[in-house]
């Protein structure tokens, strides 16, 4: 920052303000930051439980299907999985966390009955079913997971991003208003002194 060598003490206002305002955004940052880190680590929390939800949903799926290939052929089981041709709906949000924009992820009915998955009563047996749901149960547990996590990332992002403003203005910006301040404050001192001396002098010579 340029320092006029014959500061005014509007100038010198004008620096104050300065610093005021970016102590306070210093601290609006700080507090932000802190609570970004509490938000944090609730969704590091919850994103752990959802991956280990999904991995145990996924082995009990694997262990249903390793059943129903037991008891059925590969062409039936294949034939079956065919019969499903409705896709689950998905519709991607965004939701708000301390001011920071995250995904939603919503989605329509997972798991089905057997008549919405399109085998017929017949056709299936109840270990099939088992697998079937399984999956589907799975499905629906590893989109909780990618909200989860995918919420988790961003907000790691701004984390980062507010601790880089908090360190600009507690590192560099206040610390140089602060010396201009000091600057400044010094030279008015030194050039009220000076006019001072004048006016002695002045006064002597009258």
């Amino acid at each position: 920052m340029a320092i006029d060598l014959k500061p005014t003490r509007s100038e010198l206002v004008k620096l104050k303000l300065q610093i005021k305002l970016a102590r306070s955004g210093h601290s609006l940052l700080k507090k932000k930051h802190d609570g970004l880190i509490l938000e944090f680590f609730e969704l590091l929390k919850r994103a752990k439980n959802a991956r280990a939800e999904l991995a145990a949903k996924y082995s009990r799926a694997r262990q249903a299907l390793d059943l129903a290939r037991v008891m059925h052929t590969d062409l039936k089981l294949h034939s079956l999985g065919l019969a499903v041709t409705e896709a689950p709906a998905l519709a991607i949000e965004t939701k708000n966390i301390m001011g920071v924009k995250v995904l939603k992820i919503s989605t329509g009915k997972i798991e089905k009955t057997i008549l919405e998955r399109g085998a017929g009563v017949v056709a299936s047996t109840a270990i099939i079913d088992e697998a079937m749901a399984g999956y589907e149960q799975v499905v629906e547990q590893a989109i909780i997971t990618a909200e989860a996590e995918a919420a988790m990332k961003r907000l790691l992002q701004e984390i980062e991003k507010t601790k880089r403003r908090v360190n600009a203005l507690e590192f560099n910006r206040i610390p140089a208003l602060e010396e201009s301040r000091k600057f400044i404050t010094l030279r008015l001192e030194e050039m009220e002194r000076e006019n001072v001396f004048r006016l002695k002098r002045i006064k002597k010579k009258t």
